[in-house]
This record gives C-alpha cells, sequence and structure tokens, in this order.
C-alpha cells in the first residue's frame, strides 16, 4: 500500500496566540459592514444630461487595450468616454484583468463583437451575469448573427437572465448612436464555405465616428473684448456663441470664432478583424471601407485597430490596404505576437514567494509565440495590456499606464529585508541535504492549483480549477471556471501544449459557471496542442453532470464546432452501485481507469444545487484524492472519502457564518475540516475561497497540522505533505520564513507546513514594506 509509512508532521505549540485567536473567531468577523454602493449614479447623471438642451460631444475619449491578444488573454479594447464605457470583444478572463486594472465593468453600455469565436466570447457569459449583479438595467450587444443563439444557450446554466435587458443589435441593424458617437457594423464574408446553422464565414467590423464637440470658450480673450467674464451674465453668451451663433454685447457684435476654439469634427476609428486568408480580399475590396481611404474622405481615421494573425498582417495585399489609409492613420495590432503581462498582482506575489521556496511556489512565465514579426513602412504599435490612444482632446498614443514588469524589482523588494537572504540561503543549503533523503523520482501525483476562489474571477484568486498530475504523461482537470487555460499558460510557458496533450480527462462538479466555462476553450486548444505535435485529434473524457452536454450541443450548433473534441461520461453513472446499461458508456469509463491508472473514479451526489457530485480517484499504487466540488457538509461525500490521502474541500465562507452557508450551501472552514477528520483524511486543502478573503481566509481554531490552504499556482506533492523528511524540511523552512515575518506574526504559531507558507503569503501580500498594501 502507498504510502510506504506515515509520517510525523511540524507540530506548533498553540500558547496564547491559540486563545486569543479563539476569542477573536467566537465574536464573529470584525469587518464593518460596507455601506451599499450607488451603483446607478451613472445612469441617473446621464438621464439628466440628455434632459437639459442639445447633447454635446465628449471632451474625453480615448482608447485602451484591455487585453493586447496574447495566448492567454484574447484581443480585447475598452473605450472610454466621460458619457459611455465600451468593450470590443469579450474573450475569457477579460473580467479578471478588468477587476484587476480597474477597467469599471458596472459603467459597461456596449459589448461588439467581431465574429463568433470562442477567444471573442469567452468572456462574455460571466460578464454578463456580473452586469446583473451590479444593477446595471441595459447593455446592448452588437455583432454576429449567432449571438443570440449564444444568449439563449448561457441560459442553460445562468438561469433566466431577469433584471437585465440584453438588446442584440444583429449586424445588418442601422447605425448605433448615443452621446459619444455613432457605430457602424460592417460585415464582411468568406463566400469560399459555410457551415449549415452556423456562419464563421461572417465577421463584422466596426466604423466608430465621433460625435462633433463645440469649441472651447476663451476666457481670456473675452475678457479682453470686453464681456462679463466671471458673472451670471456671461452664462447665456457663453451657450449661444458655443452654438455658433453671433451676440452682440453693449453695441459690440461678438463672433463665434472670436470667443471660442475650432470645433472637433470627431475623428474615426475602425475595428476590424481578419481571422484567416478567406478574408483579406473581402476586407481589401470593401466599397465602405474604401470611402475612408479616399483623398476625399468621409472623415479622417485616426485609428485602424486590427485584432490579426501575423500571417495575414505579412500578406501584401492586407498591408497595401492598411496604406491606403494614409501616413496620419495610426494602426494598433492585437495578436498572439504581442508580448504583454496582464496580471502583474498574481506574478508579483509568485516571483517573491518563489525566493522561498521555488518548489511549492514556481516562478510564473508565458506562453512565447514564435512566428516572426511583419514589417511596415507605416505608423504601427503592438498591443501592450492598458496601452491608450487618445482620440480627445489630442490625438497621441500613452504608455504611461502600460505594465512594468521588472521580476528583478520583485526580487529586491523582498531581498532588501533585514536578514532574508541570509535565512533563505541557510534553509536552501539544509535542504539539499534533507530533500536527498527523499531520494530521486518521487513527484507524483502532483496537485496544482489554478484557480481557488468561487464566483467570479478576482486578481488575486481565479474561479474554480485544479490540475493533478499523475505522472508526467498523465493530468487531469478537476472542474474548469473561466480563465483555466489562462492559468495553465501563466503556469507552464512554453510546456502548456505538452500539458494540454496529456489531458486525457475533465471532472465538472455542476453546472455554476465558474466551475465549468474555461472547459471549451480547454477543448479548443487542446485540439490545437494535438496537432502541434502531429497527433489526431483525441476526444477528451468529459466526467459531468448531463445538463453540461446541453450547453456545448447549444454552442456547437450555432457558434463552433466542438463535439467532436469530447467524449461524456454521465457523473451519476460513477455513483457506487450504479449499473451501467450502456455499451458505449461502459467502454469509456473502462478507457478512464486505464488512462490514468485507476483502481476507482467514483462519483457522490453533494449538498448543492441539482446535480452537484463530487469525486474520489483511488490510484493503484494506494493513493486517495477526493474532490468535493462546492457543497455543504455531506454524509455522501465522508463515505467516499473514508481514508483518503488528501481532500479537497471548498471552504467558501468563514466560521460564524454557518446560516450563510446554508442559504448558500456551502462550507465553513470548520465544517470543512469535519468532514475531513470524519473521512479520516491524512491530509486536507482548503480551497474554493469567498472572494471577500482575496488575499487569505480567516482562520478557524480546528485548524491543525493536517490542514492546508490553496492558493493560485501552488504546487502540492502528496508524498512531500505525507513523508517523514517534511519534519525536518518543516523545521528549516520555518525558521527561514520565521526570521522574515517575526516581527509580524504572534509566536508560537499553530498552523501545518502548508498553512503557514499560505498564512506568510497573507503578510506578503499586506505588509507597506514591499509596497504590496495596494493590493
Amino acid at each position: 500500500m502507498w504510502p510506504p509509512r506515515l509520517p510525523c508532521v511540524v507540530l506548533v505549540r498553540w500558547g496564547c496566540w491559540r486563545g486569543r485567536f479563539a476569542r477573536a473567531m467566537s465574536e464573529g468577523s470584525s469587518r464593518r459592514p460596507r455601506l451599499p454602493k450607488d451603483s446607478l449614479r451613472h445612469l441617473r447623471t446621464r438621464e439628466k444630461r440628455g434632459s437639459v438642451g442639445d447633447r454635446v460631444g465628449p471632451s474625453t475619449v480615448y482608447l485602451q487595450v484591455a487585453a493586447s491578444g496574447t495566448r492567454d488573454a484574447g484581443a480585447a479594447l475598452y473605450v472610454f468616454s466621460e458619457f459611455n464605457r465600451y468593450l470590443f470583444n469579450c474573450g475569457e478572463g477579460i473580467q479578471r484583468i478588468m477587476q484587476e486594472h480597474k477597467l469599471k465593468v458596472a459603467r459597461l453600455d456596449n459589448i461588439f463583437l467581431t465574429r463568433m469565436h470562442w477567444s471573442n466570447v469567452g468572456g462574455l457569459s460571466g460578464m454578463i451575469l456580473t452586469l446583473k449583479e451590479t444593477g446595471l438595467p441595459k447593455c446592448v450587444l452588437s455583432g454576429p448573427p449567432q449571438l443570440e443563439k449564444y444568449l439563449e444557450a448561457i441560459k442553460v446554466f445562468s438561469g433566466p437572465l431577469k433584471g437585465i435587458n440584453l438588446a442584440v443589435r444583429p449586424y445588418s441593424a442601422p447605425e448605433y448612436k448615443d452621446e459619444t458617437m455613432t457605430v457602424f457594423q460592417l460585415p464582411i464574408q468568406n463566400d469560399s464555405w459555410k457551415i449549415k446553422g452556423r456562419d464563421p464565414s461572417l465577421v463584422v467590423a466596426f466604423i466608430c465616428k465621433l460625435h462633433m464637440k463645440q469649441g472651447n470658450f476663451l476666457a481670456l480673450k473675452a475678457k479682453e473684448l470686453g464681456l462679463p467674464v466671471g458673472t451670471s451674465a456671461i452664462a447665456p453668451i457663453i451657450a449661444a456663441v458655443k452654438a455658433g451663433k453671433s451676440v452682440t454685447y453693449e453695441g459690440r457684435k461678438i463672433l463665434p470664432e472670436e470667443v471660442c476654439g475650432p470645433p472637433d469634427p470627431g475623428s474615426v476609428f475602425i475595428v476590424v478583424e481578419c481571422p484567416d486568408q478567406g478574408f483579406v480580399e473581402p476586407i481589401c475590396e470593401n466599397d465602405t471601407f474604401r470611402r475612408y481611404q479616399e483623398e476625399k474622405a468621409e472623415a479622417h481615421v485616426a485609428v485602424v485597430v486590427h485584432m490579426t494573425p501575423e500571417s495575414i498582417l505579412k500578406d501584401s495585399r492586407y498591408q497595401q490596404w492598411m496604406e491606403r489609409f494614409g501616413p496620419k492613420t495610426q494602426h494598433l495590432i492585437l495578436n498572439e505576437n504581442c508580448t504583454s503581462v496582464h496580471h502583474l498582482r498574481s506574478l508579483k506575489i509568485q516571483t517573491q514567494l518563489n525566493l522561498i521556496d521555488s518548489h511549492i511556489f514556481p516562478q510564473l512565465t508565458s506562453y512565447n509565440y514564435k512566428e516572426d514579426l511583419a514589417t511596415f513602412s507605416l505608423p504601427v504599435i503592438r498591443g501592450e495590456c492598458l496601452l491608450k490612444y487618445q482620440l480627445r482632446p489630442k490625438l497621441h498614443w500613452q504608455k504611461d499606464a502600460c505594465i512594468t514588469c521588472n521580476p528583478g524589482e520583485f526580487e529586491t523588494e523582498a531581498l532588501d529585508l533585514p536578514n532574508f537572504q541570509e535565512r533563505v540561503q541557510e534553509y536552501k543549503e539544509n535542504m539539499v541535504d534533507s530533500r536527498a533523503q527523499l531520494g530521486k523520482g518521487i513527484q507524483y501525483p502532483e496537485v496544482i492549483f489554478l484557480g481557488t476562489g468561487s464566483a467570479i474571477p478576482m486578481k488575486i484568486r481565479n474561479v474554480s480549477s485544479t490540475l493533478v498530475n499523475i505522472s508526467s504523461d498523465q493530468s487531469l482537470l478537476l472542474d474548469c471556471g473561466e480563465g483555466t487555460f489562462g492559468q495553465l499558460c501563466r503556469h507552464y510557458g512554453d510546456e502548456v501544449d505538452r500539458i494540454l496533450v496529456n489531458i486525457a480527462a475533465v471532472f465538472v462538479s455542476h453546472i455554476h459557471a465558474d466551475h465549468h466555462t474555461g472547459l471549451l476553450n480547454i477543448l479548443l486548444q487542446r485540439n490545437r496542442a494535438l496537432a502541434s505535435v502531429g497527433k489526431s485529434s483525441i476526444p477528451l473524457l468529459l466526467v459531468a453532470p448531463t445538463q453540461v452536454m446541453t450547453w456545448l450541443q447549444q454552442y456547437h450548433d450555432h457558434c463552433q464546432e466542438i463535439l467532436g473534441a469530447v467524449s461524456m461520461i454521465p457523473a451519476k453513472c460513477l455513483q457506487k452501485g450504479t449499473e451501467v446499461s450502456k455499451p458505449m458508456i461502459a467502454r469509456l469509463i473502462t478507457s478512464l481507469l486505464e488512462k490514468y491508472d485507476l483502481e476507482e473514479f467514483q462519483t457522490c451526489l453533494v449538498k448543492h444545487c441539482k446535480n452537484a457530485f463530487g469525486c474520489a480517484l483511488v490510484h493503484k499504487s494506494g493513493w486517495k484524492i477526493v474532490y468535493s466540488g462546492d457543497t455543504m457538509p455531506c454524509d455522501a461525500l465522508v463515505q467516499l472519502g473514508k481514508g483518503a490521502t488528501m481532500l479537497i474541500h471548498e471552504a467558501t465562507l468563514e466560521d460564524g457564518l454557518e446560516e450563510e452557508a446554508v442559504e448558500k450551501t456551502h462550507s465553513t472552514t470548520s465544517q470543512a475540516i469535519g468532514v475531513g477528520v470524519k473521512m479520516n483524511a491524512k491530509f486536507i486543502m482548503l480551497n474554493h475561497f469567498s472572494q471577500r478573503y482575496a488575499k487569505i481566509p480567516l482562520f478557524s481554531p480546528d485548524f491543525n497540522e493536517k490542514v492546508g490552504i490553496a492558493f493560485d499556482h501552488m504546487r502540492v506533492c502528496i508524498y512531500h505533505v505525507l513523508c517523514s523528511w517534511i519534519e525536518v524540511w518543516g523545521r528549516e523552512f520555518v525558521s527561514c520564513t520565521f526570521s522574515y515575518f517575526e516581527t509580524l506574526i504572534p509566536s508560537p504559531f499553530p498552523f501545518s507546513l502548508f498553512s503557514k507558507v499560505i498564512y506568510y503569503r497573507f503578510f506578503l501580500l499586506t505588509i507597506p514594506r514591499i509596497d504590496l498594501a495596494c493590493l
């Protein structure tokens, strides 16, 4: 049986700290309740503005790159004016990026989609649910013909989208006009192929023209002409001259041009996607584009945003089309060749923690696209996250907001702390001998926590997903929330395709959006990875509630062909004692067990929503991993997990919120630990924390040496958790890290090694000396 023997683990006395902490916990959360936010104030302001005279164009308008088009962050453009906010494309993970960088989701009026592809719409379901929660009464969605069908498919797992009016404007609708600009939709058809029910042969370009803005009133010049500047009498004069009318004051006629700057007629910007060679000719020969390219163009095009792969940018026809806009038009490129960090906070934290232990907290990386860059004779800028192009008041690029990423600086911040380097060096020297005792090659099974938050993705924690590496070429995903592929990209970098090829199965616990909306991207990216290594497409084994197939079927029928990439095993068929009557499903179950060398893969119903499941994996070598999914304390899960090597259990809420936990069918920290104790689990990893505890959850007195806290990108080797060398390793680790935090943490400290690591992480997030308090 595995493991060969059970170890001692690091034990630390509780002392007076336990009493102090227990009292704090018994008194409940000390957080002050937040005052309700007036989320609709901007809507009332807009109504008031619209009721006072004629609307005038905004004074400030800029484009900002929300996502630069890298493999882990599909291209998205945010447009700001003081009146409106817009988003062009809404790929997977965009909500998390916007939240981190304070691009306000709740202010979005319009979402424009260039085509019905997952890279463009993968974040739309989560975005809509968030907009609904903020109280936004209406959002206009514009784009390809399948958009309405896509929204219907979302309702499979979201339920009726009451409380928000999603107004869908098909590409054939007339121009859209609001307080900021007029938007023309331009359908571009690739007639070479079309599939019934889907229309991947159509993309939609957007031509956006800002409304004219009246010239500014020149107060100094008006004062020189004797006008009553600074008195109430000046107001009607300003209104008249800004409306282009002459006024007479004290017998003198004042012309508008004497006291007003020139009006801004309103620039044009264009957003276009050319996904493949079949669209090059239709774009280059489009008559509407030509009207903005000729010498006597309808309006000056300030910037063209190209969401276009590098192979198309190298096409001479496409480059000639770009040149026809003239030398004064700027061009912004968003594609996989852009190199940009989007999630700075998690990168910075991980870089600093990596100094203490590179095994638990591996350095994050990125996927580097290897295609040569196109060259241009035009003013071309490659996108970076948060790069701005100012359309008003003045046309110019603004790079001051772009993310600056210098891992060396992050390390220096930590290394400059007193005695830190000496203690880290001492720890590492001692670890050479300690880890040598372990022997070589003992690495698996290995658990990578990709997403450890609940409900919505946030800058510190992404939503649910856990990768289990059973061996060097066998991997399995437990849940697959939005952004899972992006987390894999940042964790593995150029190795991500190897991991995707290794993933033969995904377990989806239930159909809430934060547990499965990353699945489609995994399917698509896995097919791409298989093709890159010359392998034919091998269907992914999907263990999930059958309702997931309804969503996949609708997306397949109306958007993209994906069902060939998946083979479904209903989760109910893996419950103990269930007879599988369908031979096909029986064969798939056998294949699942063989692929991972498993004795058992069992599921059970848990106490959450309808058709919510937990699961247990029992390996032939003897280890057992149990995953709770979302649930209240559940006897069925206890029975399923008896003798577990590791239990991964949700702990959404802190102790003291038991009533809320019942209402939301989740568990508190002590309840989750209690489940592990009942099933006699050798180690318990708590997971799926409410985003109110983004940095670290509030601890329970029930924490002990068998309990750890999961964090995004944390790597845990089960053998290391359980084997006896942890006593030595833990002593050295605590000695090293405690010297770093000894002025911050009361001693003695009551938690297990892995709890300590994460608790230290909390202080690393918040201590002002390394400037992370802003998190």
